[in-house]
């Protein structure tokens, strides 16, 4: 703003600066952000909790990055703002879109180093977006599991931020920067074969467990199921439509596939 302008007095009133902004947003709002999936909901006493660091960790082929996906698509999908470091450089912009991301509302980093990925996400953090997710990839992590120093910076920013930080990972790396971990473990693949064709793979089974959650008890448990042909048909049907409003119809068959 150069300094001879003058607000006119009738505007003066619906103008406000951007520091009352952040402490309406850090007051305001939900305490909760959905994840998109029931039951992911109700094990963590109804969705993410603002300002709070969750690890999710899950081997390859756990279904743990389409816990992601769904998470994404339901709070870009809410109007909220949202951000990936995407270490493992597993995201694909269309299948994202199909399963009900909104691109516009977020950010995608693709650091190569854990390096990278927490620094990128300390300063993402400073923006305070509703959520953050830092998503390390495959094993072996490219950098080690980080220090620890640098994760207890980054839930120290998610709190004084009120953002939801979610670290997706093969394995523990937070340390105890992580108010809550989940374990994603797969249970039993789910075949498909008849009229003498090889058997299909159409889907999982996987069991998500509370590992630690401060101030509760850890050990709950529930069962989620990933349906493969829902979520295909559905990106099918969204590619038909030329990616629009079929997207939010795509992802929300994903999100009832892993229910």
């Amino acid at each position: 703003m150069h300094s001879g302008f003058t607000l006119p007095r009738e505007l003066a009133p619906h103008v406000r600066r951007a520091r009352e902004l952040v402490r309406d947003r850090r007051r305001g709002g939900p305490e909760h952000l959905p994840t998109g999936v029931a039951a992911w909901d109700e094990l963590l006493a109804g969705g993410l909790r603002r300002g709070a660091t969750v690890e999710l960790v899950g081997r390859p082929s756990s279904g743990r990055f389409a816990l992601v996906l769904a998470l994404l698509a339901a709070v870009t999908g809410s109007g909220e703002a949202a951000a990936l470091v995407d270490l493992g450089d597993g995201l694909d912009p269309q299948a994202a879109r199909a399963c009900g991301v909104d691109l516009e509302r977020l950010l995608w980093l693709r650091p190569r180093t854990i390096k990278e990925a927490l620094a990128g996400a300390e300063t993402v953090l400073g923006c305070g977006p509703a959520l953050v997710v830092v998503d390390l990839g495959l094993p072996p992590l490219a950098g080690g599991r980080g220090a620890e120093a640098a994760w207890l910076r980054l839930a120290r920013a998610a709190r004084a931020r009120r953002t939801a930080l979610v670290v997706s990972s093969p394995y523990r790396a937070s340390g105890t920067a992580a108010a809550v971990v989940l374990e994603l473990g797969r249970r039993r693949s789910l075949w498909r074969s008849g009229g003498g064709a090889p058997p299909l793979l159409c889907g999982l089974r996987a069991g998500l467990a509370v590992l630690k959650d401060r101030g509760r008890r850890p050990g709950a448990c529930v069962a989620l199921r990933f349906d493969l042909e829902s979520a295909v048909a559905a990106a099918g049907d969204d590619e038909r439509a030329g990616c629009g409003g079929a997207a939010t119809k795509a992802g929300a068959a994903v999100r009832r596939a892993v229910a």
